[in-house]
C-alpha cells in the first residue's frame, strides 16, 4: 500500500522519512488533527528539513483508523476541497500507530516514556477531558477518572494516561514533556493544567509538585474545517488521486494555527509553515470559539430542525445567513478582546467559508456534545451582554434551538438521534417536563452547562422563552426570518 500512495496524483513527501524522530506522541488520531497540525508539520518536514515526527494514538475508539495507518506505513492523504477544484497532499510525519485496546496500553505508556518525546499533544474532544466545561476542572467523580483513581498505573482516560507517564518519567530520572491541548475549548492549555493537576494532586502529591514545577500547558486556537469522513468522500480522495486511503480525509483550503510559545522541550518550527506563535493565545480562541464555533452551532440546531441538512444549505437560506452574519458582528464580536484583526472581514470570510458547496458540512454533526460546547462557544457571551445590559436575542434562539434539537423529535415528527455525554441527565430533564417553558425550566436547571447564576437571570430566562414558543408555534425558519427581518 505504501508504494500506491506514493504513486498517487499528490504532493507527495519527497524528504526522507528515515530521518524523521518521533518526538510528538499525539492522542486522539481523529479527522481534525489529520487535516490540521499534522499537515504543518508535514509542510516543515517538506519545506524545512524539519525532523520531527508523530507517535500517532488512540486511547478509546478509532481501532480502525489506526489499523488502516499501519497498513500504509503511516501514510495518508489530506485533500483540499474547494469550489473550483480539489488538491491532495500525502502526509508522511507519522513514524508510528497505537491503540491502547490493541497493541496495549504499556505499549503506549513506553513510547510516551522515550527519552527524546518532546510534546504529547491532544484532539480528544471537549468531552475527553472529564472536566465540568461551565466551571473547567476536573470531574472527580466522573466514571472514567473513578476508575482511573482505584488503578493509577492502569488508566483509561488521556488525563490519567498522560499523569501515568509523567510519573514514570520522572521515576526514570528523564525530563518532562509538554502538554498541548488542540482542542477546541476557551484556554484550552488551563483547562489541561487543572484537569492534570487536579488528577494527580489525587493520586500523588508531591508527583502533582513536580507536574506543577516541571511541565506546560500552552494553549492553541486550531480552525480548519474538516467534515466527518464519508463512503462518499473517501470515493472522491480516490478519484482525485488514483488511490483508495481508508485513512484520508477532506477539509476546506482555510488552515489558521495560534500557539501559545512555552515548550519545556523544544518545538518545532511551526511558524515556517504559517503558524502564529504568540504569547496569548486567549483573544484569538475567544474570537473563533464565539464567532465561528458560535454561529456554526447556532446554524446546526436551527438549520437541523429546518431540514438543512449540511451548512452550506443553511448560506443557501438568506435569511440563515443574515442571522449568523449578525449573530458574529453585533453579539459576539463586541464581546471579544482581540486586537489588530478586522472583525467584519473575519465574520465575511466565515460567511464564505461555510458557503463552500463542497464541504458539506452535516448540521448534525456540529449539533453532536452540546453540552460541552454552549459554554463557551454562547453563555460566555450571554454573561457579557447581562453585565453590559446590551441585546443578546440571536445567542437565546441558539440556546433555544438547543433546547428544542435536545428534545429529540424534529419538526416532521422524525425522532433525532441526539449525541451527548450528557444525554441520560438531558434527557432526564426532557422526560420529566412539559413542553413549553417547563422544558426550558428543566433544561436551564442543569448545573454542568448553565452553572449557577444564568437559570436565575430574568432577562435570560425570558428571552430564551420568547425564542423557544416561537420555534415551537411557527417552527426554525419562519422563526429566524422574524428575527432579522
Amino acid at each position: 500500500m505504501e508504494n500506491r500512495l506514493l504513486n498517487a496524483k499528490a504532493t507527495l513527501p519527497a524528504y526522507d522519512r528515515n530521518a524523521l524522530v518521533p518526538r510528538i506522541v499525539h492522542l486522539g488520531f481523529g479527522a481534525f488533527h489529520r487535516a490540521h497540525q499534522a499537515v504543518y508539520t508535514d509542510i516543515l518536514a517538506a519545506e524545512h528539513n524539519s525532523d520531527w515526527g508523530y507517535c500517532e494514538v488512540n486511547l478509546i475508539g478509532g481501532e480502525q483508523q489506526i489499523a488502516d495507518l499501519n497498513a500504509q506505513d503511516h501514510l495518508y492523504t489530506v485533500a483540499e476541497m474547494s469550489a473550483d477544484a480539489w488538491t491532495a497532499r500525502v502526509v508522511g510525519v507519522v513514524k508510528r500507530a497505537l491503540h491502547a485496546q490493541v497493541e496495549g496500553l504499556e505499549t503506549v505508556l513506553a513510547a510516551m516514556c522515550e527519552p527524546q518525546v518532546a510534546i504529547v499533544s491532544l484532539t480528544i474532544t471537549e468531552k475527553g477531558y472529564c472536566h465540568s466545561p461551565a466551571t473547567g476542572q476536573l470531574m472527580l467523580d466522573h466514571p472514567l477518572i473513578l476508575a482511573d483513581l482505584q488503578n493509577p498505573q492502569q488508566p483509561k482516560s488521556a488525563p490519567g494516561v498522560i499523569v501515568e507517564a509523567l510519573a514514570r518519567r520522572r521515576a526514570a530520572g528523564l525530563n518532562a514533556f509538554t502538554v498541548m491541548s488542540c482542542d477546541n475549548m476557551p484556554e484550552n492549555g488551563h483547562v489541561m493544567r487543572n484537569v492534570i493537576t487536579a488528577y494527580a494532586r489525587a493520586v500523588d502529591a508531591d508527583l502533582a509538585d513536580w507536574i506543577a514545577a516541571n511541565v506546560t500547558f500552552p494553549s492553541t486556537m486550531v480552525d480548519r474545517i474538516v467534515p466527518a469522513v464519508t463512503a462518499e468522500t473517501l470515493d472522491k480522495i480516490e478519484q482525485l488521486t488514483g488511490v483508495r486511503d481508508p485513512a484520508g480525509v477532506a477539509c476546506e483550503p482555510f488552515r489558521q494555527w495560534v500557539v501559545e510559545d512555552n515548550f519545556v522541550a523544544g518545538r518545532p518550527a511551526w511558524e515556517k509553515a504559517g503558524a502564529e506563535l504568540v504569547v496569548d493565545v486567549l483573544p484569538f480562541e475567544e474570537m473563533k470559539l464565539r464567532m465561528l464555533n458560535g454561529s456554526h452551532s447556532f446554524l446546526a440546531y436551527l438549520g437541523y430542525l429546518a431540514g438543512y441538512q449540511h451548512i452550506n444549505e443553511c448560506m443557501e437560506d438568506d435569511n440563515y445567513r443574515r442571522a449568523a452574519h449578525a449573530l458574529m458582528l453585533q453579539e459576539q464580536a463586541p464581546t471579544l478582546s482581540v486586537q489588530g484583526v478586522d472583525l467584519a472581514h473575519y465574520a465575511d470570510m466565515l460567511i464564505a467559508r461555510y458557503s463552500n458547496p463542497a464541504l458539506r458540512h452535516r448540521t448534525w454533526q456540529i449539533a453532536m456534545d452540546g453540552s460541552q460546547k454552549l459554554p463557551q462557544r454562547m453563555l460566555d457571551s450571554v454573561r457579557w451582554h447581562l453585565v453590559h445590559h446590551s441585546d443578546f436575542r440571536l445567542l437565546a434562539l441558539g440556546v433555544a434551538g438547543w433546547m428544542r434539537y435536545v428534545g429529540g423529535t424534529d419538526e416532521q415528527g422524525q425522532p433525532i438521534e441526539v449525541c451527548d455525554p450528557l444525554l441520560t441527565v438531558i434527557q432526564q430533564a426532557v422526560n420529566s417536563s412539559a413542553e413549553g417553558e417547563a422544558r426550558v425550566k428543566a433544561l436551564l436547571g442543569i448545573e454542568a452547562i448553565f452553572g449557577n447564576e444564568l437559570p436565575h437571570e430574568s432577562a435570560f430566562v425570558s428571552e430564551v422563552n420568547r425564542a423557544y414558543q416561537l420555534l415551537q408555534r411557527q417552527g426554525a425558519k419562519a422563526t429566524v426570518a422574524q428575527y432579522v427581518s
